[in-house]
C-alpha cells in the first residue's frame, strides 16, 4: 500500500538549523499531520532520540515515523565499527516499525559545508567504488538480518551524485543494497529521472519526490555554489510547482508498473520565510495523490 510522507527539512533545515529556527516544533507536526494529512514524516533534528518518545510524539499528530537519514563512514572505518555505530539509529527504526534505513556515505562529503563548491565533492576510482560496494553490501546484509532494508540515498556533494555514480554503485552491490531514488538529486546531478528510475526500478525501495528549479540549479553550477547556498537560492521545490523541472507523471507510471508499495516522501528543503511550508507541502501532496490516482498507484 502506497503511503505518503514528508520530511521536516521543509520547515526546519537539518544542515543549517538557522533556516526555520523560528518555526515551533509543534507547528511543524500540526501542519504535516493534522492540516495537510501526510501519513508519516522522516527524521529531523527536532525529534527526540528515544524510540518510544518519538513514536508517541508523532502519533499525537496522526503521523508515523517513516525512517531517517544515517551517515555511514565506511570509507574510513571497517564494517564492524559501522554496525556498532548504527545501533542507536537501528533501535529507533525497529521500535517504530520502519522497513528501510536511509544510508548515505558522508566520509569527505561537502554537502554540509556552507562555502565549499559542490564541484569539490569526493570522487571514487573504479577500485575504490568496488571496495566501497563490498563493505556497503556487508553492512546492508547485517541490517537485513535485523529486518531492515538499506536504501542508499544518492546526494549532491557526496561520492554518489551523478547517474554514472549510481550505476557504478548498483553494479558494485547487491542483493542487499537497495536504492532510495530521489528525483531532485537525480536531476541536479545531471540525470534524467525517468531514464534512471527505469534503469534501477527493480531495486528502488524508497522514493523522494523532490523537485528542482532548473534556472536556479544552472546558476548554482555556473557560480560554483555550495549545496547550502543552492538550497538558500531556491534550487529545490515540491511536485506541482510551476517553476519545477521534474515531471512526476511518468515516474508514478513507472512505480505503478513495477508494483511499488513503499513510501513516497516529499523531501524538498526551502527557506520557509520565502516559501510557506504549509502551502508548498499541500501543493506537493495534492499533486502526487492526483497523479497516483490517475496511474492506479492508489
Amino acid at each position: 500500500m502506497i503511503r505518503f510522507g514528508t520530511n521536516p527539512i521543509a520547515w526546519a533545515n537539518d544542515y543549517d538549523p538557522s533556516i526555520g529556527a523560528h518555526i515551533p516544533t509543534a507547528l511543524i507536526l500540526d501542519e504535516a499531520g493534522r492540516q495537510i494529512g501526510f501519513d508519516g514524516i522522516e527524521n529531523g533534528h527536532r525529534w527526540p532520540d528515544d524510540p518510544e518518545a518519538l513514536r508517541a510524539l508523532l502519533a499525537g499528530y496522526g503521523l508515523r515515523f517513516v525512517s531517517g537519514w544515517y551517515s555511514s563512514e565506511l570509507l574510513r572505518r571497517p564494517v564492524d565499527e559501522e554496525i556498532a555505530a548504527v545501533q542507536g539509529h537501528l533501535a529507533k527504526l525497529k521500535h517504530n516499525g520502519c522497513k528501510v534505513c536511509i544510508v548515505c556515505e558522508t566520509t569527505h562529503a561537502i554537502h554540509c559545508e556552507p562555502d565549499r563548491p559542490m564541484q569539490h565533492r569526493p570522487v571514487l576510482t573504479e577500485g575504490q567504488m568496488r571496495d566501497f560496494g563490498q563493505k556497503l553490501e556487508a553492512f546492508a546484509a547485517y541490517l537485513a538480518s535485523e529486518g531492515v532494508t538499506l536504501v542508499y540515498h544518492h546526494h549532491m556533494g557526496t561520492i554518489i551524485e551523478t547517474p554514472e555514480d549510481i550505476d557504478a554503485l548498483m553494479a558494485a552491490t547487491g542483493p542487499h543494497v537497495q536504492l532510495l531514488f530521489d528525483a531532485g538529486h537525480c536531476a541536479f546531478g545531471g540525470g534524467d529521472p525517468e531514464a534512471l528510475l527505469c534503469r534501477h526500478i527493480g531495486r528502488v525501495r524508497h522514493f523522494h519526490a523532490k523537485n528542482i528549479r532548473p534556472d536556479v540549479v544552472h546558476r548554482a553550477q555556473a557560480e560554483g555554489m555550495s549545496f547550502l547556498q543552492a538550497v538558500r537560492a531556491g534550487a529545490f521545490t515540491v511536485p506541482g510547482d510551476q517553476e519545477g523541472g521534474v515531471d512526476f507523471a511518468p515516474l508514478m507510471r513507472i512505480l505503478k508498473a513495477a508494483g511499488y508499495d513503499g513510501w513516497i516522501v516529499i523531501e524538498a528543503e526551502q527557506d520557509p520565510r520565502r516559501c510557506n511550508p504549509l502551502m508548498y507541502q499541500t501543493l506537493g501532496l495534492a499533486t502526487l495523490k492526483r497523479l497516483a490516482r490517475a496511474t492506479g498507484l492508489m
